[in-house]
């Protein structure tokens, strides 16, 4: 009897796996000054496969996106916090890396930010949002970053 090597079977093509299943995790800064909103969020994010920074206000995304060295796959933000914007924090993390994507998140009607800007890698999600919702969106927010990287 000769023995064969085993085989990769997959029920799914590569092409469908969920984008944080690559071999590193990828990371994501949560900005969130509503305590239950940040927990709760947090927790939907690490179940989904993602690493997680926590900051509360705009002073401490920046000391934590320059604590971990820059190596923010995405950073999410409420569009109302402490000290300053989602869009200003955003703005601040592009001038210090041009890779850095921005998704803005709020609960109020605002028309100026509900329009998507992908190339300045700004995006937008209303709340109240699904698990599903919140996933697909980043999922598909680092996708496109990542078809971005290859081209360069």
């Amino acid at each position: 009897m000769t023995l064969q090597p085993p085989r990769c079977v997959s029920d799914s093509p590569v092409n469908n796996l969920p984008v944080n299943d690559l071999p590193r995790r990828r990371v994501i800064l949560l900005v969130e000054d509503e305590p239950f909103v940040r927990e709760a969020t947090c927790g939907i994010l690490q179940h989904a496969g993602f690493e997680v920074l926590l900051a509360e206000d705009t002073q401490k995304a920046i000391r934590v996106y320059e604590g971990c060295h820059r190596r923010i796959d995405l950073a999410m933000t409420d569009i109302v916090l402490p000290g300053g914007t989602g869009k200003q924090l955003g703005q601040d993390l592009q001038q210090r890396s041009q890779d850095v994507v921005v998704l803005v998140t709020s609960g109020y009607f605002n028309p100026g930010y509900e329009a998507e800007a992908p190339e300045s890698h700004t995006y937008f999600l209303a709340k109240p949002y699904s698990m599903g919702t919140l996933i697909s969106k980043i999922e598909k927010i680092l996708g496109q970053k990542d078809s971005r990287c290859w081209d360069k």
